[in-house]
């Protein structure tokens, strides 16, 4: 039974779903990092909020992790990276409280464009302070998006309901979805230059880090309203603080600061600010949804293998989960043959999918492949890890897919180029497919030979020169040496041309065996291959 370890505080809903599922859980908020790394090792998935913090280390110790899950939408607590290497899926939870943060941002917009947490403050002082404050109307203003996805598009749908006209920077936002949403879809410099309102709805990321940088903010309008709900680091404090004192920006409103807890920030005490102290995601609906979506996503992966708001791997609905199933396993298998048969290594990859497993997700196909294929040389690899670990190795990747295969319903073909050796130096080609048959792989090609034949647990992979009595002899020399021949199964180009042997053995060949089979005249390659 997998178990699940919940290190912050959730909703008591998410407990009940992982228990309905029939999942060990076990409830542990405000672990030290020691206390952590200590009981990791005995759980299959970490559901966590902010607080705790699953870096390299704890990630590290986690000896039967599969998934962390994030009820919330920042990941910036989690070692993506780390975990990413480890082969742990990494999920949030984007929708979840998608509305609780959009209205947070619309009432912090408000807040600061009437300076009502001054003035409430004066107010309950006895001060009746109504001539020090001259607010600023919202209606018929330019609001600038920075980031228009899921959170971003929500803020959109209210401000264009207050009569605000919308323009948005995002450059995964489509023509088609800005039409959709009503807002216009502009450049950064554009935005800048046209918005009173800017407020910012991106995760923290390379790209994104310090968006709104001392340059940027200069080249904004006077009297800007400036709104950070998203994440610290994003903006340059101490350059609001500047243009806040001097009052280009007219007034300020951040839930995140770059350090946070943040019990002290430049931004303090800056007229016209307004802080709040991260409460975008802080309603009971909120909290409540994350849980249980949480709950949900890491259960179904858990207990299916189905895969939801995955950061590091590509979605596997529930639906496509069980059609999915067999073709990673043969995905899987042809990686491990080719990677077993490039022995120096190897600089490019193609995958080639034919007929009806073309119309499928290929992506999750594609890392199963993969993580077959460096196993074969790198050992503890998986869907998660390898495709990572592939293009940090510069090894060039091409997927390709046709819809009619020429014999088979479906058919997965790999070809790897090895590395450059002595007797290869422009390196060659490996090259297998393989197909499903009553939902069992098969490879149905090697090295452009037609060949059928079930994977085995252990077998012989000999490329030898057609001639007569070789399979004799081949099949005497087992014999000698003790190996039952379980399957064999034959191909070749033409008649005393180049010929394949594969053959499934009921033990593992000896090294001395192995040794003499490729000293034979007529064979050009023999290689023993697990599965």
């Amino acid at each position: 039974m997998p178990k699940v370890l919940i290190a912050d505080n959730l909703s008591p809903a998410a407990v009940d779903i992982f228990k309905a599922r029939g999942l060990d859980v076990d409830l542990k908020p405000g672990l030290s990092k020691d206390e952590l790394i200590e009981i990791i090792p005995h759980y299959d998935g970490l559901a966590v909020r902010s607080a705790c913090k699953p870096d390299a280390d704890v990630i590290a110790a986690a000896e039967n992790l599969k998934v962390i899950g994030r009820a919330g939408i920042g990941v910036d607590n989690i070692d993506i990276k780390a975990a990413t290497a480890k082969g742990v899926v990494v999920m949030n939870t984007p929708f979840g409280n998608a509305i609780t943060t959009a209205e947070h941002a619309i009432a912090m917009m408000f807040a600061a464009a009437r300076q009502i947490p001054a003035a409430n403050a004066g107010t309950q002082a006895g001060e009746w302070p109504k001539k020090a404050f001259m607010g600023r109307e919202l209606s018929f203003k330019t609001l600038g998006l920075i980031g228009c996805g899921n959170i971003g598009s929500r803020v959109a749908e209210r401000a264009l309901g207050l009569t605000m006209k919308v323009v948005a920077f995002d450059p995964f936002l489509t023509e088609e979805r800005a039409v959709e949403l009503g807002v216009e879809k502009v450049d950064l410099e554009t935005l800048l230059a046209r918005a009173d309102v800017i407020t910012l709805h991106t995760p923290l990321t390379d790209q994104t880090r310090n968006i709104l940088s001392a340059e940027a903010l200069k080249k904004t309008k006077p009297g800007l309203i400036l709104v950070n709900c998203a994440r610290g680091g994003l903006v340059d404090e101490a350059a609001v603080r500047e243009l806040l004192d001097s009052g280009h920006i007219g007034a300020a409103a951040f839930d995140v600061f770059a350090e946070e807890p943040a019990k002290e920030n430049v931004l303090f005490g800056a007229p016209n600010f307004v802080a709040t102290p991260h409460l975008g995601a802080a309603t009971s609906e909120a909290q409540e949804n994350v849980a249980l979506q949480v709950a949900e996503q890491m259960s179904d992966y858990l207990l299916t293998g189905a895969v939801t708001n995955a950061l590091n791997m590509p979605s596997i609905t529930a639906d496509e989960a069980p059609r999915l199933k067999p073709f990673a396993a043969l995905a899987e298998k042809l990686g491990l043959f080719a990677g077993q048969i490039s022995d120096f290594g190897f600089d490019e990859v193609v995958i080639e999918y034919e007929g009806e497993v073309a119309e499928l997700n290929r992506k999750p196909l594609t890392a199963a492949l993969l993580a077959g294929l460096l196993r074969a040389s790198r050992g503890d690899v998986n869907m998660v890890s390898a495709p990572a670990i592939l293009a940090e190795s510069g090894v060039k990747l091409t997927e390709t897919k046709t819809e009619d295969s020429p014999v088979y319903d479906s058919l997965i073909r790999v070809k790897v180029k090895t590395k450059a050796t002595v007797n290869a130096p422009e390196g060659g080609w490996r090259t297998l497919a393989g197909t499903l048959s009553a939902g069992r792989p098969r490879v149905v090609e090697v090295k452009g030979m037609a060949l059928e034949g079930d994977f085995a647990p252990v077998m012989l992979y000999v490329n030898n020169h057609d001639k007569p009595g070789f399979i004799g002899a081949l099949g005497a020399m087992l014999g000698e040496a003790g190996v039952n021949i379980a399957t064999f199964h034959l191909g070749r180009t033409e008649a005393a041309g180049e010929a394949i042997a594969l053959i499934g053995v009921d033990s593992e060949p000896p090294a001395d065996l192995v040794e003499k089979l490729n000293g034979l005249e007529h064979v050009r390659y023999v290689k023993v291959l697990q599965f």
